[in-house]
């Protein structure tokens, strides 16, 4: 698709933004009769009280669709008008096809090109980066990014160290020339390191380890992490890549109205404040009614702060996040 020469030169943004979580929800209160754990245990480590769970018989795309179809609404924009769907998630539908293209077909999106991305729980800055690249390039002018995860599909319940932490949901954002004047994304940060991928993984299931007896057996299926290191990893590279997108943007700490980081742990987000020198009160969270929904995890609170009245237009919000990969990634955009 060839761009609007009226729209040459225009920064890309977030046209609108929409999120589903699923009705049900699953209490500390509750897993306290299903794991040796406690309220108190949970909430003391993580800060997590509750998160949302899908039905059986949701699926991520499912999750997805309703976001996207909200994102849409949000911005005025009709499903048909899509021209590229990206989803970030670690619970796809099937391993192919892609669950970009079971969304495309739930909401209607028929000329969209369409893919999924992995980049664990940083997947949602990822597709922004990516997004923006194919519109600047002048290749789309509407690209729809859905973060959905339903990752109650791979935590193993028998696990108090894993299964605590997680959650089901799904946010979405449609990324576009940005006509209302406003500055858009900024800057963006993308970081691996392909040497900490052991420490947070699902070996089941793929071409490494395929499905047999040994791998149900050894209960190789469910996500398996090693929470100590995955939390000095994510602590510093987060705080490292959100110190590089402030410079990048040519703005400072001070001009940043706030921080949306990955909701995965809230000690996480307490020693990145304090090592950004910054009051938490400056870090939107919401992690303690939704628990870590991996990708979908920053978009679903986006959507919350907007909805709220917090994050207004002409804010500029840094988003940070860290996953499996090992991956890291930060944002600044003005909305």
């Amino acid at each position: 698709m060839s761009q609007d020469a009226t729209s040459a030169g225009q920064p890309v943004g977030i046209a609108g933004i929409g999120a589903y979580v699923p009705e049900r929800i699953l209490t500390n209160a509750e897993l306290s009769a299903m794991v040796d754990t406690s309220d108190e245990w949970i909430t003391t480590r993580t800060g997590i009280r509750e998160r949302h769970i899908a039905r059986p018989d949701q699926a991520a795309s499912d999750l997805g669709a309703i976001a996207a179809t909200r994102a849409l609404e949000s911005a005025g924009v009709k499903a048909e008008d899509v021209d590229l769907i990206v989803v970030p998630t670690i619970t796809p539908d099937m391993v192919f096809p892609s669950t970009a293209c079971f969304i495309q077909k739930a909401i209607g999106a028929k000329k969209a090109a369409c893919f999924d991305l992995e980049a664990a729980c940083s997947g949602f800055i990822f597709a922004l980066e990516t997004g923006r690249r194919f519109i600047e390039s002048g290749a789309m002018n509407t690209v729809l990014v859905v973060c959905t995860e339903k990752l109650s599909s791979i935590v193993d319940w028998q696990d108090r160290g894993t299964c605590v932490l997680f959650g089901d949901g799904a946010g979405a954002v449609v990324l576009r020339r940005n006509t209302a004047g406003g500055r858009g994304i900024l800057s963006a940060i993308l970081g691996s390191d392909g040497n900490l991928a052991h420490l947070l993984s699902l070996p089941g299931g793929g071409s490494r380890n395929p499905t047999s007896e040994e791998t149900l057996r050894n209960r190789m299926h469910f996500l398996k992490m090693e929470g100590r290191e995955v939390f000095k990893h994510a602590v510093n590279t987060m705080t490292a890549a959100a110190r590089k997108a402030i410079e990048q943007s040519g703005l400072s700490l001070a001009d940043i109205a706030w921080i949306i980081p990955h909701q995965a742990n809230m000690r996480i987000v307490q020693a990145i404040a304090d090592k950004l020198d910054l009051p938490i009160e400056k870090f939107y969270v919401n992690l303690e009614r939704y628990g870590n929904m991996s990708a979908a995890s920053i978009p679903v609170a986006l959507d919350e702060a907007v909805r709220l009245g917090k994050i207004k237009k002409k804010d500029v919000v840094l988003m940070v996040a860290f996953g499996g990969g090992f991956t890291w990634a930060a944002l600044v955009l003005e909305l």
